[in-house]
């Protein structure tokens, strides 16, 4: 493990691009135009971002970008 020291404006600077980055995988997660393994290799890589988001976001935040009510995933 890893541990790291943020000043007050990196912790801001962090969650900004840890939102942006969720946003965008949102979006495109959504895209059907996209292959199915494309858009499951998306998905991978949110869990990770959003692990490291939910570390130090607000539950009131961290609610926006809950999967499992904006997308479901399929069977597999």
């Amino acid at each position: 493990m890893l541990g790291m020291l943020f000043n007050e404006k990196e912790c801001k600077e962090l969650d900004y691009v840890l939102r942006k980055e969720l946003d965008e995988m949102l979006l495109d997660m959504s895209d059907h135009r996209l292959d199915q393994d494309i858009r499951h290799a998306i998905a991978n890589r949110y869990k990770t971002i959003f692990r490291m988001y939910a570390r130090f976001a607000p539950s009131k935040e961290l609610s926006k970008y809950a999967r499992k009510a904006r997308f479901p995933q399929a069977k597999q």
